[in-house]
């Protein structure tokens, strides 16, 4: 009897302290996550407003640029897929897609990373992220910024592996993760660490083009540091090697490091790939 009353104590405050939470975009947020992207379709042609390029100094200092792009959907050549771990064990991880137009050393390449969104003063933890505590974000931005910030500056691992698809499912993933980014200025949703994360929302993008290719509740998924295991399981990334092969051959640290300061460093960190 108090067993269950105290149960039911725990669900009411819960519904009162966190269900009627709602998610907004009007918040004191960090100068990082300030702006949210918006893309304006024009027949083949995106335009996309605050695409991040900070330039970084350290983790926390940068030089703030929000820049406008236009992107050829004709000219998008390849996707590539990064994963960032971030733990001391295995199964913490940041996972986002990146998008080359182009070709050669005229290529243009734009990542898109699903984010918690921080207000000033925070620091993200994975528990306080299942009861609606942060919001969710994507955030477009430039290589420099997004892979060199986790490569250089954080000094994380990061791999860095081409994704196997036609150039007409590039396209419509990229349009789809962009459309995305539109909803979400209109219909912010709260960060869950199990449900609504970087790579679950990268699944969920996958599945609308081959629907039930990617298992959703694979531990592969909720640890995503062995997401790239999952790709290769599936053979969405290159398998003609041994999965540690094709794994060593994707941490891009060291070149990414001797490339801080090159312009070309897109060009640079996919060498030999």
């Amino acid at each position: 009897m108090w067993l269950a009353g105290t149960l039911a104590a725990c669900i009411v405050a819960w519904a009162l302290l966190v269900g009627t939470k709602r998610p907004s975009n009007d918040r004191d947020w960090t100068e990082d996550g300030a702006q949210l992207p918006l893309a304006r379709f024009d027949g083949r042609r995106v335009h996309v407003m605050n695409v991040r390029n900070f330039d970084y100094t350290a983790t926390d200092k940068w030089t703030p640029r929000w820049e406008l792009r236009t992107y050829d959907l004709d000219q998008l050549r390849s996707v590539w897929f990064i994963v960032e771990p971030f733990s001391s064990i295995r199964g913490p991880a940041h996972t986002f897609l990146s998008f080359g137009f182009g070709d050669g050393d005229s290529a243009q390449y734009v990542g898109i990373s699903v984010e918690v969104r921080k207000e000033k003063g925070e620091h993200y933890h994975p528990v306080p992220a299942l009861f609606r505590h942060f919001e969710l974000m994507y955030v477009v931005g430039d290589e420099r910024d997004l892979v060199r910030l986790r490569s250089n500056f954080r000094r994380d691992s990061v791999f860095l592996y081409r994704v196997n698809t036609t150039p007409e499912r590039a396209r419509e993933l990229f349009v789809s993760m962009l459309q995305r980014a539109n909803s979400l200025r209109q219909h912010p949703e709260f960060y869950n660490t199990i449900t609504n994360t970087c790579t679950t929302n990268i699944v969920r993008h996958v599945d609308t083009l081959v629907p039930g290719r990617v298992p959703k509740w694979s531990y592969k998924v909720l640890a995503p540091a062995y997401a790239d295991e999952l790709a290769y399981d599936l053979g969405l990334i290159d398998t003609s090697k041994t999965f540690a092969e094709v794994r060593r051959a994707a941490l891009i640290n060291p070149v990414a490091q001797a490339a801080n300061d090159d312009p070309r460093f897109s060009q640079r960190i996919r060498q030999g790939k």
